[in-house]
Order: C-alpha cells, then structure tokens, then sequence
C-alpha cells in the first residue's frame, strides 16, 4: 500500500479514484474482524480523470461521474491511503457496475 503525503488525487486519462467502502457487519449482524473480511468491491468515486485518448487524439468521455456508488473487479487497482482513509485508483476498465 502507498502512503500518499498530498491532500487530494488528480487520476490521469481514464483513471477513477474510489473511496473504498468497508462493511464491518454481515447481514445476519455479526461484526468481523479485519482479517475475516472479504476484500471490498464497492466504493464512493471521488474523483474522475479527463477520459482515455482515441487514435485520432479525441479524449473519449469517461462513463461515471464523482458521486457515484460503484463496484469494482475484486483485486484490481492500486491502493491508496490518504489522510487515514482507504482509496483505490483504478482504470475505468476495472468498475464493473454502478449502483442505482
């Protein structure tokens, strides 16, 4: 994991920053420990890049927007942790969905 020292992340062409969402507590409403949690696929997107380029130099618009509640592909990106919280930069290749 990358300790980032700046206060705010800047992703670059068709990068997405996510704050990664947690969940302590199953359905049934145990609380697990840290080390029998699944790793997190859902996360808060943060900030958006400017969007991938296409062969004739077009920038290609990105499909989510800051705000948006999103789950991702379960191993990829890279981890951020920034002013204590978890983040995840990843392609827009690697969210598969966002929740309505």
């Amino acid at each position: 994991m990358t300790t980032a020292t700046m206060s705010k992340i800047r992703p670059l062409g068709d990068r997405v920053v996510v704050k990664v969402l947690k969940q302590e507590q199953t359905s049934g409403g145990i609380y697990l420990p840290d080390t029998a949690q699944e790793k997190p696929q859902m996360g808060e997107v943060i900030a958006v890049g400017p969007g991938k380029m296409d062969d004739d130099g077009d920038r290609l618009p990105m499909d989510v927007k800051t705000g948006e509640r999103v789950i991702f592909a379960k191993y990829s990106g890279t981890e951020v942790k920034l002013d204590g919280a978890e983040y995840l930069l990843l392609a827009e290749k690697d969210i598969l969905g966002i929740i309505e």
